[in-house]
């Protein structure tokens, strides 16, 4: 699988951790960088991430920073990207089989590489479940206004 990883300067070690582990897998990978402690700009990086998926330089995406919230939310302003926030397996297996997510988020300063690998090993392994979740898959796309009566 063509998988892209990008971070920011808080999580390119656990990145660069995770390329290795992944390469070891035979996966391909497409580093979208950040290679340093440097200071950068997360948004720039979850913009990376979303464009790859969207382009089809990668089939999923792996974005990382200190808490995986705010290069999470920079890769979902892209509607092609539909990436979740995971600190643990079961919620990057939910993001794959409820949400049809390409990409995850991880905090490198909340979470170690052994529970990073088991997000990615889950999310890697996952598949959509299609079904009644389609419909709700579709609106993030295409969103449908709020029912009034139901509000």
């Amino acid at each position: 699988m063509r998988i892209a990883l990008s971070a920011d300067h808080a999580g390119y070690l656990l990145k660069d951790e995770l390329i290795e582990w992944l390469r070891e897998q035979n996966h391909e990978i497409v580093d979208l960088g950040t290679n340093g402690p440097e200071s950068v700009d997360y948004p720039r990086y979850g913009a990376s991430l979303a464009e790859a998926l969207a382009d089809g330089r990668a089939e999923r995406g792996i974005a990382i920073c200190g808490s995986g919230i705010g290069i999470a939310i920079a890769a979902n302003r892209n509607p092609a990207c539909r990436c979740a926030q995971v600190a643990e397996p079961l919620s990057a297996a939910l993001a794959r089989s409820h949400n049809d997510a390409n990409a995850i988020a991880l905090g490198a300063r909340l979470i170690g590489i052994e529970m990073a690998k088991a997000c990615v090993a889950a999310f890697l392994d996952g598949s959509f479940a299609g079904g009644r979740h389609q419909h709700r898959v579709d609106q993030l796309a295409h969103p449908e206004p709020a029912d009034k009566e139901n509000a």
